[in-house]
């Protein structure tokens, strides 16, 4: 339990709330004062009957009763009331938190410092989704840290009833708890360290468990005889993992701890018993301290309390380092153009942009593969240029860095003669609209898919609607059960699975709504790839009547759409080889008109090239 460790949590307390942290810290510190409480009111009953003649019983008793029956209704309440607000001063903490992890994650203007595996690795350590009784919350860790101070609190509170008999009996009771206490911490957090440690071993049987139970596997466990190989192997990874945790298990700290509580604790019986015996003090008393030493054992024994504390702080600690690679940081003016050094950020002219790529080099963090090489290309305000290449010859690089999700290794691209980065990766993203090749099926509504593309701006269902008309997502649309409003998921009430083609057009639409809403870049990632020849050219021949209004970006393995672009430019490792229009390139014989002849050829065969994945409804 670290300094870091205590300031971090208490920092995230504040997300339950004040009243609500009152609340829970009275109720928590009521339950371990009642111990204390309790002894003193049986001590008073105790003399109270002790003293009390047969015929005034009742009378001596009524109020040491009532003082008795009030303490204990009181701990019962308290214990009542306690467990709903844990959990709901729990549930806010970590509800803050996951939406600070979530911010984070999402608001990093570049993507690869998120790709980093030591970043994936942090992620998945701040995450608060514990998958094992080792990680805990955030909000866990709040609550169990006030439970520890209320214990302490409820302690101190036995010591002094111990204090009213002798003094000497509290650090002869309380020395020997709080030594248990630390044993015992220790002891849990070295158990939770083996654990993990185990855990590798324990994944891989689990995926032998679930490889034996799974419908898809068990034809070849029958036919190839399988069954009792994977039985064995599942037993060795269990004793593998657990055999260093059973070797932790002994007797003899078992022993420790008997001894560090009961030697004590008999010494302390054994003198009150003896002053009560020979009549230097009372039965009450005696029994005040009996019920008081045994509390204070009982309170700092046995608890997940410190795991719970020191997971949590790992979290945290998690949470920081994320926030320190992921966080953008100030750029040096040294590093970027001058025009964005001196003007950032600059205000986005509305209208089309000449943009440029200036000798434009970029190899992915972490590797040496040189992806672009001193790439030089001008995207001409209004026009329909396509970039075609083998893959792996870097145009979906091409496109996230236009899109500023990495930033070049060298080089810079420019809109009207500025580097992009001096408008900002918000400013420029809006006058930007992007298809990728891998794009994102959301499990929500048509409609909701579509508006994603303009999120930040109020629905506009005019739009909406010219958007998948040009997208040629109307008949999709109007086979939907409940059209626009339709989940696209079937485990959503209602919902229904899209085809690869039907999703392409729905993404296609989402794009279009962007473009619409002020983009003045549309840039489309294999966009018809899951669509057949005739759809595709159909949305080819109304995007390319939007030119003008937009320039407009299209990477496609189909030569024979993209002929009809104002420009085609062949990319081959990470270089620009070629340029032209598609006669222009045919006459040439180079690379281009070499893969158009074999795309031809394929067609002409029978071969569609296109990928599909089922039909709607």
């Amino acid at each position: 339990m670290t300094y870091q460790t205590l300031r971090g949590l208490t920092r995230c307390a504040r997300d339950a709330g004040g009243r609500l942290l009152t609340g829970l810290g009275i109720l928590i510190l009521l339950q371990n004062l009642a111990p204390a409480g309790l002894a003193l009111a049986t001590a008073l009953l105790i003399g109270r009957v002790q003293h009390a003649v047969p015929s005034d019983l009742v009378a001596a008793t009524t109020v040491p009763l009532i003082v008795f029956a009030l303490v204990l209704g009181i701990g019962h309440a308290a214990d009542a009331a306690l467990e709903p607000l844990v959990y709901l001063g729990a549930f806010r903490i970590d509800g803050a938190y996951r939406a600070r992890i979530t911010e984070l994650a999402a608001t990093s203007p570049t993507v690869d410092r998120l790709e980093d595996p030591e970043s994936q690795r942090l992620v998945r350590a701040a995450r608060a989704d514990p998958v094992n009784w080792t990680e805990r919350t955030p909000g866990t860790g709040v609550m169990a840290l006030i439970h520890i101070a209320a214990v302490f609190a409820g302690a101190v509170a036995s010591c002094a009833v111990l204090a009213g008999f002798a003094w000497w009996l509290v650090p002869l009771i309380f020395l020997p708890a709080l030594a248990q206490w630390c044993i015992l911490a220790r002891r849990h957090q070295s158990f939770m360290h083996n654990w993990r440690a185990s855990r590798r071993e324990m994944q891989r049987g689990n995926v032998w468990e679930r490889t034996a139970a799974d419908p898809g596997t068990s034809k070849d466990i029958r036919v190839y005889g399988l069954g009792d190989w994977i039985a064995d192997s599942i037993q060795t990874h269990i004793r593998t993992a657990f055999e260093p945790i059973w070797a932790k298990l002994t007797a003899k700290d078992e022993w420790q701890v008997f001894l560090l509580v009961g030697l004590p604790f008999s010494v302390a019986l054994a003198v009150v018993g003896h002053d009560a015996a020979t009549g230097r003090t009372t039965v009450a008393v005696e029994s005040a301290v009996l019920a008081a030493g045994w509390s204070i054992f009982q309170s700092l024994g046995w608890t997940d309390t410190t795991i719970s504390v020191t997971s949590a702080g790992e979290c945290l600690a998690a949470y920081e380092e994320l926030r320190q690679v992921l966080e953008p940081a100030a750029v040096p003016a040294a590093v970027l153009a001058p025009d964005a050094a001196a003007a950032a950020p600059r205000e986005l002219p509305d209208r089309v942009p000449l943009i440029a790529f200036e000798g434009l080099g970029f190899r992915y963090p972490g590797t040496e593969r040189t992806v672009l090489h001193s790439v030089d290309l001008e995207i001409k305000p209004g026009e329909l240029l396509a970039l075609v290449g083998l893959n792996g010859a870097g145009k979906s690089t091409l496109i996230k860095l236009l899109s500023m999700l990495y930033t070049p290794t060298s080089g810079r691209i420019t809109a009207d003669g500025l580097d992009i980065a001096s408008y900002g990766h918000e400013a420029w993203r809006s006058r930007i609209s992007v298809v990728f090749q891998d794009f994102v099926k959301y499990e929500l509504s048509a409609a909701q898919n579509v508006l994603l593309g303009r999120g930040n701006l109020a629905p506009d269902f005019e739009e909406l609607e010219l958007a998948a008309e040009e997208a040629g997502f109307g008949e999709v649309l109007s086979r939907l059960p409940a059209g626009w409003d339709t989940p696209l998921a079937r485990t959503r009430t209602g919902g229904v699975d899209l085809s690869g083609g039907q999703w392409q057009q729905v993404v296609l639409t989402r794009a279009l709504y962007a473009l619409r809403k002020g983009a003045k870049l549309l840039v489309l990632d294999e966009p018809t790839a899951h669509l057949d020849v005739r759809t595709e050219f159909e949305v080819f021949q109304r995007l390319a009547e939007r030119r003008g209004e937009a320039s407009i970006v299209l990477i496609s393995h189909r030569l024979s759409t993209v002929r009809y672009a104002d420009r085609i430019v062949l990319l081959d490792g990470g270089r620009i080889t070629d340029s032209g229009t598609h006669e222009e390139l045919l006459a040439r014989g180079g690379e281009y008109a070499r893969m158009f002849a074999i795309q031809a050829e394929r067609f002409q065969a029978g071969y569609d090239d296109h990928i599909e994945e089922g039909e709607l409804l």
